[in-house]
């Protein structure tokens, strides 16, 4: 790490903290050759997901565009924010820990079902009716018989 001020290439770590958000590492240091202290952030950077949608359109991965999505069908339920959080960094995690770059909406969909069949069932059912794109009350009927 280079100092800001005289661009001495030797610093030393003073201090290390995570920031409140827990997504950041906050460092304070200090120049070896000046003296002077500067704070440094570190934050992960995960590869860019390319999504594939049905038309085969490609779009990259938005965790708060998935996150709407959940938010819709999760509304008036008694599920809380933490839970829609959880939900969409199990599923960011998922798909960086298989490596893959290009991920399909199909199996995006399937892992949030997934997770809302887990966490609450009317959420799951509104879900699937946009996901599977239902068109009339015999959908519905015929997707509730099968997880009944």
């Amino acid at each position: 790490m280079h100092c800001p001020f005289c661009r001495h290439s030797e610093t030393q770590v003073k201090d290390s903290r995570t920031s409140d958000d827990g997504e950041n590492i906050k460092r304070r240091r200090s120049c070896i050759a000046c003296g002077l202290r500067f704070t440094t952030y570190e934050k992960v950077h995960l590869p860019e997901i390319t999504v594939v949608k049905k038309n085969g359109e490609k779009r990259s991965f938005d965790a708060q565009k998935l996150k709407k999505s959940i938010n819709m069908a999760v509304r008036k339920r008694p599920v809380n924010n933490s839970q829609v959080e959880q939900i969409v960094y199990q599923i960011a995690h998922q798909i960086a820990i298989n490596n893959e770059l290009e991920i399909t909406s199909a199996k995006i969909g399937e892992m949030v079902l997934e997770a809302l069949e887990k966490l609450d069932q009317v959420a799951f059912v509104r879900f699937a009716s946009v996901y599977k794109n239902f068109k009339t009350p015999q959908d519905f009927q015929q997707f509730i018989k099968k997880i009944v």
